[in-house]
């Protein structure tokens, strides 16, 4: 089982491919994750992206993008361990760390994504 295992899953209210777009720029990883190195091993175009993670953690990371009503349900999974042994308390932190960062992430694209659209209108088609 690895040390950190972080899922989440927020609603966009825009189309899977617009939210593809912006994970598939690799000039964008290091803005949504500063301390990982990405290597993608799966891309699967507007279903979103897996890759392996060195760095500050080793192990795997994917964006799964799941077309849902009139928008996409980013799924968020990190799956790794640290590069070095931590203390439990520090293991904790760490856990929360990422999990507030995965939603950062998510909600920052949201405000991006969705912004100028009026709640219950439906987004504009890619």
């Amino acid at each position: 089982m690895p040390q950190v295992d972080v899922v989440d899953e927020t609603f966009l209210a825009v189309p899977p491919p617009v939210v593809a777009t912006v994970f598939a720029d690799p000039a964008a990883w290091p803005r949504f994750w500063p301390d990982l190195r990405l290597d993608v091993y799966a891309d699967r175009g507007a279903e979103g992206l897996r890759w392996t993670v060195r760095g500050g953690l080793v192990g795997t990371m994917e964006v799964w993008l799941e077309a849902v009503l009139d928008g996409t349900l980013v799924h968020y999974f990190l799956r790794a361990d640290t590069p070095g042994p931590l203390t439990p308390r520090r293991l904790a932190a760490e856990r929360t760390r990422r999990q507030l960062a995965a939603k950062r992430v998510a909600l920052g694209l949201k405000s991006v994504l969705e912004a100028g659209r009026a709640p219950g209108v439906a987004p504009e088609p890619a």
